[in-house]
């Protein structure tokens, strides 16, 4: 019975703090052997009171142009706040009075139920592209409020007040590590063996966590590499899987940011991957990769090393675009000097896979053509 479910004979390491009995629950059902190890607090986001209820005042003091939400719990936890100060009433009339952008659907649906409506929201729920919405845009003496998503903002609000902007920065909760840091230590241990086959990621600053107990334990390098080659690191989002791009650490995430979703893509990545990756590229030619070896209609095809790197970094997410910045971490040490070396690569992989199998998306990256 076990072995015939998705996931038996995989052991899969869950680093989330919030909601890990489903997560580990719906990995159990489906047979896998779970390592649970929080990155965060149980109680991860600790609301400081009196700094928020301060930088409410501030917001509330001037009139607002702009307003960027970055997170639905954030918004919820602000709003909630608010309300117990009897401040709530201001606080959605001075908000509703400005644009408002949101970074994502969580933060749009905290907005919504307050009764206000965001301007516009990036379909990556991407911050960077908020503020490549922004960067064009004449700031000059405009205010704009940020409120902050667990970990700092302070270099976005500089990159705004370079633009001319007045910028407040609202920190509506802070991040808090987790409480006995043991399990992370031995999920460090296990992903530097190998010894796991994938481990999951909900947040940005679970990844941090993760990398930062590696390199508290002089490992760092040795987890960086596993999840290069054998480890799968699964995120539930895009947001996610951009937090491991400056350790060149190749991620999949499904198309709908949602533990089910991740779960699922997790029951036919990894049988794929001990089986050996099979993807049909556009024309109908067959991409077969199975450890080292790549074969394109059953023909062998030999790539140097920055080219497979490439060649990796864009199967982990078929369909999806990766950037040059994520390409150039994945890229061998000798060879990663510029974004050049990256066009370089994916020049070669096109040479040897076709040059339609790698499609160029314009001030974004590169993705693979997938049928």
């Amino acid at each position: 019975m076990t072995e015939s479910l998705p996931l038996s004979g995989f052991r899969i390491g869950v680093t989330a703090a919030r909601k890990a009995d489903e997560q580990v629950g719906l990995l159990e059902r489906r047979g896998a052997a779970v390592e649970w190890a929080p990155a965060l607090s149980l109680d991860p986001n600790r609301v400081d009171d009196e700094e928020l209820r301060a930088a409410t005042t501030e917001v509330l003091g001037t009139p607002v142009d702009l307003f960027l939400a970055t997170t639905g719990i954030g918004m919820r936890a602000w709003f909630d706040a608010a309300e117990r100060w009897g401040l709530l009433p201001d606080l959605l009339a001075t908000l509703g009075s400005a644009e408002i952008l949101a970074r994502g659907p969580k933060s749009v649906g905290a907005l919504r139920r307050r009764g206000l409506r965001e301007l516009w929201a990036p379909e990556s729920e991407c911050f960077e592209d908020v503020l490549e919405h922004l960067r064009g845009r004449d700031l000059e003496g405009r205010r704009i409020v940020v409120q902050e998503h667990g970990q700092s903002l302070s270099m976005v609000a500089h990159a705004l007040r370079r633009q001319g902007a007045d910028v407040t920065t609202v920190t509506v909760y802070r991040v808090a590590s987790a409480d006995d840091p043991e399990p992370m230590f031995k999920l460090v241990d296990l992903v530097a063996d190998r010894a796991l086959d994938a481990v999951t990621f909900t947040s940005a600053p679970a990844v941090a966590a993760l990398v930062d107990a590696a390199g508290s334990t002089g490992r760092r390098d040795e987890l960086v590499s596993a999840f290069q080659a054998d480890v799968v690191a699964s995120c539930v989002g895009p947001v996610t899987a951009a937090a491991f791009e400056m350790w060149g650490v190749p991620t999949i995430y499904p198309d709908r940011s949602r533990l089910a979703a991740m779960v699922k893509q997790l029951e036919t990545e990894l049988p794929s991957r001990r089986s050996g990756l099979g993807l049909e590229l556009v024309g109908g030619h067959q991409l077969l990769l199975h450890g080292e070896d790549v074969l394109l209609d059953g023909v062998e095809v030999r790539l140097s090393p920055a080219p497979a790197a490439v060649l990796q970094a864009l199967v982990a997410n078929p369909g999806n675009v990766v950037s040059r910045r994520a390409l150039l971490a994945m890229l061998p040490s000798g060879t990663a000097g510029s974004e050049h070396a990256v066009e370089m690569a994916v020049a070669r992989l096109r040479a040897a896979l076709g040059t339609r199998a790698v499609q160029t998306v314009v001030k974004r990256g590169y993705r693979l053509a997938v049928g």
